[in-house]
């Protein structure tokens, strides 16, 4: 798959040959949902246990008449309805982390960036270096490149430490490097664009 690849100023800066094997799998909504899920269900974090009424020290003595005291007959302070009691049924400790096969987890890439290509959302760019690292002046760029809702880029071993500031505080614009790219972020994002090392990066990926 050939694709036009861009500057950050819009203008032409040449033709680059996507790799078929990461960029061209036809796309399953039942492999993406099934890393998407995965995805998120290992980012919760695990449920803490509440104490129960055996759990609480607190002493067993009766502490008060059993008739008499006009109020209702108690023999243990650990019972839920006290102050400092044990929670009635309350939560148990338990994880969340499931495990998916790696397989799987890299034909899920493969089918999210593939579903950008496709789609006519994907864009590549020589690289993110900018002559002036200023959010406003970023604006303007992404603005006169055209992109619309929320955009995603992707670049090599690192981000590029002036388009990382300049860009912290456009709401709609994220940034990774090419070893944070994941599933749900691609699919969350309209539009996604990718440096000419990030290709380079996701395809030794699949490929080494």
């Amino acid at each position: 798959m050939k694709l036009k690849v861009q500057t950050l100023d819009a203008k032409a800066g040449g033709d680059i040959e996507l790799n078929d094997d990461v960029f061209g799998v036809e796309p399953r909504a039942d492999i993406l949902h099934r890393v998407v899920t995965w995805q998120l269900e290992n980012r919760r974090a695990p449920a803490r246990a509440a104490r129960e009424r055996s759990d609480v020290a607190r002493t067993g003595k009766k502490f008060g008449r059993q008739k008499g005291g006009g109020t209702a007959r108690h023999g243990d302070r650990a019972a839920p309805i006290f102050v400092g009691g044990g929670k009635a049924m309350g939560p148990r400790a338990r994880t969340f982390q499931q495990s998916l096969n790696k397989k799987v987890r890299a034909l899920g890439l493969k089918m999210a960036l593939s579903d950008k290509a496709k789609s006519g959302n994907l864009v590549v760019v020589d690289s993110l270096e900018l002559k002036d690292a200023k959010t406003k002046a970023l604006q303007a760029k992404i603005e006169k490149l055209g992109f619309a809702g929320k955009t995603l880029f992707i670049d090599g071993d690192a981000v590029n430490d002036g388009f990382k500031k300049a860009s912290a505080n456009l709401f709609k614009l994220n940034v990774l490097p090419a070893v944070g790219a994941n599933v749900y972020d691609i699919m969350k994002h309209d539009t996604l664009v990718l440096t000419k090392a990030a290709v380079e990066k996701l395809e030794a990926r699949f490929n080494g």
